[in-house]
């Protein structure tokens, strides 16, 4: 009898110890999705996206990842008007973060935008869509454009390029997030937790003989990862964007419309003679991946306001893709 009672209470206490196993573990997986949705929340809640394609003011645009992007025309910027709003990727817009928007980059990508007026460059994070104003290729931040320098002026010549290894690493890496987001799991590829690896040199066994190939074989060594080590896009993600403003020299720059390019010469020349009356018209050949083309141009204009003036003249006409270069 005193043996079946201890038997008993051997199971009861068994059940007691499992059950408070099972609401430790679930208080344990509660917990952490409270905490990866608490630094969601912190960082924007965002989302990576290069979305479909879409029109504006009769305008198509296609979004797109890529990754050669390389392109000269004019920056302006946006601030107190959407500050708070969420951006085109589902994160909140802050004005005094380094950030733009651009019309078909993923979001989120770097980029590195060099005013070409005074020399300063900037990697700023891609996060929303537009400019959607005529003329404009990128949208830069209040804090971007006063680091760049033309907050005051509104506008700027500049060069944009994508940073190719920095954007595919986040891309990467957020899209592998969303994947585990989607099957409930607490965890995130950030947060993955990192084996702790250690070694020890064990006597051999009694009357075992030692192999002449691995006697001398060293112990492993232990230790951690220095930063020197880490690839320059997985250094990039793991610390935020910093306020460093690299300077550059500055060579003078040329503003032109162009209406567009063409393969066949009678055609760059008929669209020549089309926009004469509108000021000085040229047709440029350049060779674009072993094919030649015919850009036709005009120009150079004076400023800014000039290149809109002829850019909205230069769609009027019939050229609906017509945009502004700087060369």
């Amino acid at each position: 009898m005193i043996g079946v009672r201890l038997r008993t209470l051997g199971v009861m206490a068994a059940m007691v110890v499992f059950l408070a196993g099972c609401a430790e573990t679930q208080f344990l997986i509660h917990t952490a999705k409270r905490v990866a949705q608490d630094d969601d929340t912190q960082a924007g809640s965002g989302y990576y996206k290069v979305g479909n394609p879409y029109q504006i003011d009769n305008i198509w645009y296609y979004p797109a990842e890529d990754y050669e992007y390389d392109e000269t025309g004019i920056a302006s910027w946006y601030g107190a008007a959407f500050h708070g709003r969420k951006t085109a990727n589902g994160e909140d817009y802050d004005m005094n973060s380094l950030t733009a928007a651009h019309r078909t980059l993923p979001m989120p990508s770097f980029v590195r935008v060099t005013n070409l007026e005074n020399g300063r460059s900037l990697v700023l994070k891609v996060n929303d869509r537009g400019p959607f104003a005529k003329g404009r290729i990128i949208d830069i931040s209040k804090r971007g454009a006063q680091l760049l320098g033309f907050q005051n002026q509104g506008t700027s010549r500049v060069r944009v390029q994508i940073l190719a290894d920095q954007s595919r690493a986040v891309a990467a890496r957020m899209q592998n997030r969303e994947t585990l987001a989607q099957v409930g799991s607490p965890i995130t590829v950030d947060k993955l937790p990192k084996a702790s690896v250690s070694a020890e040199t064990l006597p051999a066994p009694v009357g075992a003989e030692l192999s002449p190939n691995v006697s001398n074989i060293p112990p492993a060594q232990t230790g951690t990862i220095s930063n020197a080590t880490l690839q320059p896009e997985t250094a990039t993600l793991i610390t935020s964007l910093d306020a460093a403003v690299e300077q550059g020299p500055v060579s003078p720059t040329s503003i032109f419309v162009q209406a567009g390019a063409f393969g066949l010469f009678d055609n760059a020349n008929q669209v020549r003679a089309s926009l004469s009356p509108l000021g000085p018209v040229f047709l440029d050949q350049v060779l674009v991946n072993g094919r030649d083309l015919y850009r036709v141009r005009v120009g150079p204009l004076v400023d800014v306001d000039q290149a809109d003036m002829i850019l909205n003249q230069v769609i009027g006409t019939g050229y609906p893709d017509a945009r502004i270069i700087v060369d």
